[in-house]
């Protein structure tokens, strides 16, 4: 007969002492369960003991987790949080310097399950921590244990990072502008730093007036890539943290100091792969960077302003200088005027006052500034540009500044410029830190290229529509190639012509398209069935391979990973949390499982418990994108487990298999592209006897049967 629902055999085990087989009842009460632990080995004062998961992290069980435990768990006796706590915090007061070490080391294990993490913060252990970090007596591995513990009971959020003290906060800026520091210790004050700055305004600032930007740049020029990483995230916290005015001073500051050049060299071109958290921050900072040109994009052009209209005038001598000097010579102001105005209309404004094509924002006066760049740096390929499309008289002229103005705007688009940094994005472009003001020079190799395009395409005025769709799809496709150089890419997207482009269409339209014909439609929906449960068993296979994930808070990006898989025989998934940098782990050493048949649901976006939780600023977009839980039966309550997948194909893959797994439609875009591709090589191959033969609409009618039958022969009779 088989046990009750509610009753789990699981093993327990403690030091020296032969394990017991139990089986528990999840309805009896936890001391009840506890006690009979204890008489079985003839434990008395069984309230001073608990129990703890025997893998993982040694989390302790209560009456709200132990619903986790599951059929085969092995749990072990263990003291109780509070004595444990008690314990260890009494170690730390010792006078010998090995105990309070081993104490440390106990309590770093311990601090991140949240029970003891409870008991520990309850009995002033924060301040005794604290005490450690302030007083500063060891500088060695007894202060980096501190700063680890003290970094993993503030991040279950008990406590806020606002409640810190300055003195204590001053000291830890003391050890990241130490020369002479344990390279153990320097990594965990910058990541408390990091995590005082984007969490208290106040002593963020507190962190920016004491932390001197030569001293993070220091720390970024050690070839430690664990230092490097935490000091590019206080960097970016400071400069995240900052007004749009010192964050300008900041910046400007950091390239005079050569960062850039030195972040090209060392971080993205080192012999160390990039780390995703490292990638992260270059993605962080680049979106800075490229926000400091949101104010010019926001402004439009002021014509009473001298300056600006100084700049136009510029603009428009350097492309007629020479013809504007012999014909302007003895004319009327009027005259001037008209003559001004007929070569502003040349260079591909609009109306004959540029000021009113710049009004338009985005992009404002950042069109002018992109203009002017490629004028001064670019004098020649300006004047052939201007000339060269001014002088047509075959409507094929392509206009200069309307093309600049638009432009401008498609660039700020696919660059994402003025938009809020992402918590979790990583796709930075290596060849933005390749050279100085690299948004006008990718300007200047865009417009070039707009030139380019328009005269393959043998484009009019009311093609530019085109035109620029066309040069969208080359500067995207080329930026998602990541070139690591400006060069590489002027090289790459001139490669991509108008009739590669044409190409690259026809054959994704092929692929993603197939004949209408009825009886092609029919042999598809014939093999479908068929082709549906092969992509199940491949996004099942995915699920059994696993998956790293990452772990999100509400504050800020975590440098933690956690590992999930499917068991082979699709019966359980398996997870727990893994080390970044090692190999994923075993399905039988994970120390979490969720039986598929507790599963209730599959929640995606806003739906899930995570995401509701972040709020619903238009920096969490990608979160949603990317977010998916499972409600699953946890004891009485219903429980969640929570994923913010890595990419958009692992969600697609994910979201599919467990979609597989409960018996739901497979309806991800994944599928249906997966689907469709293998419709189309299925129905090629069927009917490739029939190549060149046309395949009619309608099947050929059925011909009449015929008058008489007696064409029949007869067997029966036998020839004489």
């Amino acid at each position: 007969m088989a046990p009750p629902r509610n009753v789990v055999k699981i093993a327990v085990q403690m030091r020296d002492a032969i394990p017991q087989l139990i089986q528990l009842d999840q309805a009896k009460p936890l001391a009840a369960v506890l006690k009979e632990v204890c008489d079985a080995w003839s434990l008395t004062h069984s309230e001073r003991y608990a129990l703890q998961f025997a893998d993982g992290h040694r989390r302790y069980i209560t009456e709200n987790n132990r619903g986790e435990i599951k059929n085969g768990s092995i749990l072990c006796l263990s003291t109780a949080p509070d004595l444990e706590a008690e314990k260890l915090l009494g170690g730390l007061q010792s006078p010998s310097r090995e105990v309070r070490q081993e104490a440390l080391r106990h309590l770093v294990l311990l601090a991140t399950d949240m029970t003891f993490a409870q008991e520990v913060i309850s009995r002033d252990g924060l301040q005794r921590l604290g005490t450690i970090i302030e007083d500063g007596d060891d500088l060695g591995e007894v202060l980096a244990l501190g700063l680890k513990a003290f970094l993993e009971l503030m991040e279950h959020g008990v406590v806020s990072w606002e409640t810190l003290s300055i003195p204590f906060v001053r000291k830890v800026v003391c050890y990241v502008n130490m020369n002479l520091m344990d390279a153990s210790v320097q990594p965990l004050a910058l990541r408390l730093l990091e995590s005082v700055t984007l969490s208290s305004p106040a002593l963020g600032q507190l962190v920016k007036s004491e932390v001197p930007l030569d001293r993070l740049l220091v720390h970024l020029q050690v070839m430690n890539q664990q230092l490097q990483t935490k000091a590019m995230a206080l960097l970016t916290a400071l400069l995240q943290g900052a007004n749009p005015t010192e964050r300008k001073h900041m910046l400007d500051y950091l390239w005079q100091r050569n960062l850039r050049q030195f972040i090209y060299k060392n971080i993205i071109h080192s012999a160390t792969p990039l780390g995703d958290e490292m990638a992260h921050h270059l993605y962080v900072l680049q979106a800075l960077t490229l926000g400091l040109l949101e104010p010019r994009m926001r402004t439009p052009l002021d014509p009473y302003s001298q300056e600006q209209r100084e700049q136009l005038q510029a603009l428009r001598q350097a492309a007629f200088e020479l013809e504007g000097e012999s014909l302007s010579t003895g004319l009327s102001a009027d005259r001037r005027r008209s003559l001004c105005a007929r070569e502003f209309r040349k260079l591909g404004f609009s109306n004959s006052n540029p000021a009113q094509d710049l009004e338009r924002v985005p992009p404002g006066l950042l069109a002018l500034d992109n203009m002017l760049y490629f004028s001064r740096h670019a004098p020649s390929a300006y004047s052939r540009f201007v000339l060269e499309n001014s002088s047509r008289e075959d409507k094929h002229e392509c206009p200069f500044a309307r093309s600049s103005i638009q432009l401008t705007v498609l660039l700020c688009e696919l660059l994402r410029v003025g938009e809020p940094c992402s918590e979790t994005a990583q796709d930075f472009s290596p060849m933005f830190f390749g050279q100085d003001q690299s948004f006008h020079e990718f300007f200047c190799v865009a417009i070039q290229l707009l030139n380019k395009t328009w005269k393959e395409m043998r484009a009019t005025q009311e093609d530019f529509d085109k035109v620029m769709q066309v040069v969208r799809e080359q500067l995207a496709r080329t930026l998602a190639l990541k070139p690591t150089s400006l060069e590489l890419f002027r090289t790459k997207v001139n490669a991509l012509t108008y009739g590669e482009v044409l190409r690259l269409r026809q054959t994704e339209r092929l692929h993603q398209e197939g004949t209408l014909a009825p009886p092609i439609l029919e042999l598809r929906e014939k093999l479908k069935p068929e082709l549906m449960s092969l992509i199940r068993q491949q996004r099942l296979l995915r699920l059994c391979e696993g998956t790293l994930f990452r772990k999100i808070s509400s504050r800020r990006r975590q440098d933690k990973l956690w590992f999930c898989c499917l068991s082979p025989n699709h019966k359980v998934l398996q997870y727990g949390d893994v080390e970044e940098g090692t190999n994923p782990p075993t399905p039988e050493s994970l120390p979490e499982q969720i039986p598929v048949v507790d599963i209730r649901a599959l929640l995606t976006g806003k739906d899930c418990p995570h995401v509701r939780e972040k709020g619903s600023g238009k920096q969490n977009k990608d979160l949603y994108e990317l977010a998916f839980s499972i409600s699953y039966d946890h004891g009485e309550e219903e429980a969640y487990l929570n994923f913010i997948a890595p990419s958009k194909r692992d969600y697609y893959l994910w979201t599919d298999g467990l979609n597989a797994l409960l018996g739901s439609p497979m309806g991800s875009e994944q599928t249906r592209l997966d689907l469709e591709q293998l419709l189309t090589m299925e129905t090629k191959l069927r009917l490739l006897e029939l190549e060149n033969v046309p395949i009619p609409e309608q099947p050929p009618p059925v011909p009449p049967p015929p008058t008489n039958f007696n064409f029949c022969y007869d067997c029966s009779i036998i020839e004489s």
